[in-house]
């Protein structure tokens, strides 16, 4: 029987922080920016980025954000300022952009994509923030991405939270950011937070909606669909949930292949130009 190989914390956290580093430093720009959501992965891309010295500007933009999902941003932003001196914040409400916005486009009969419409909407804001801020501190915008999100089953926003300089965190599965996340010592409400990307929740806070219950299958359960995948399994060699949960890895990592690739581009024949 193969030994299970023991995640090395302290190693990948430095190689990251070493890698943050010098792509900043290489890319002559001052520090980073990073959305904080009160998740796990943000809080752990902004610590990273925190522990590189750089100047790390942590930057909520709520958007009726259920009152949980800020304390737990706060949380963890007062804890990050208290361990790291370059460490800021700022908030920038977007409510009231994002209320204005709604006014000025119609409405669609059809309610579940006109909620997914605005879900990105949102994001998509908030990436608009995200590079003001940049642009003020000549600083990158880090995203917050990990594996499964990103090159797994597509869920992030296309332009939105996908929209960023460079991702740290890109390569580590969710269950490897719970593991480094617990090493640097993140809120242990974050830590035990259900995920959730908050894109749904309006004004009375109603709809709670977790990462689960939008993908379907729970992100450990992802991770062992994308391993089987990998190594070229189909959904024939699994039965009962396991079978259920291959299928859903396999049509959302086909319908979002248009976010992990890179954007098509028409290429002229020399003999037309």
């Amino acid at each position: 029987m193969t030994q299970a190989k023991t995640f090395q914390a302290e190693k990948i956290n430095t190689h990251i922080v070493n890698w943050l580093r010098e792509y900043a430093t290489n890319a002559k720009v001052k520090g980073f920016v990073v959305g904080i959501s009160g998740g796990i992965d943000s809080a752990l891309t902004s610590t990273l980025c925190a522990q590189t010295g750089l100047p790390t500007l942590c930057v909520e933009m709520p958007i009726h954000q259920h009152p949980s999902q800020v304390s737990r941003g706060q949380e963890h932003i007062a804890q990050l300022k208290k361990r790291f001196p370059n460490v800021s914040s700022v908030i920038a409400d977007l409510t009231p952009v994002f209320e204005t916005f709604k006014a000025e486009v119609p409405d669609s009969e059809n309610e579940a994509t006109l909620n997914l419409t605005l879900a990105n909407t949102r994001a998509r804001l908030r990436m608009t923030t995200l590079y003001y801020f940049a642009g003020l501190h000549y600083a990158l915008v880090a995203g917050t991405g990990n594996k499964v999100e990103d090159f797994g089953v597509g869920f992030f926003t296309k332009y939105g939270d996908g929209g960023v300089d460079l991702s740290p965190i890109a390569d580590l599965l969710k269950s490897e950011v719970r593991l480094l996340a617990k090493y640097l010592n993140v809120p242990q409400s974050i830590l035990d937070a259900k995920p959730t990307d908050g894109l749904f929740t309006d004004a009375n806070y109603e709809d709670e909606r977790s990462d689960e219950d939008q993908l379907g299958a729970s992100y450990d359960e992802l991770e062992i669909a994308m391993a089987a995948m990998a190594a070229g399994k189909t959904e024939d060699d699994f039965s009962g949930r396991a079978k259920e949960v291959f299928k859903i890895y396999k049509r959302l990592n086909v319908i979002n292949q248009h976010k992990m690739n890179p954007i098509p581009v028409c290429r002229i024949p020399d003999e037309l130009k």
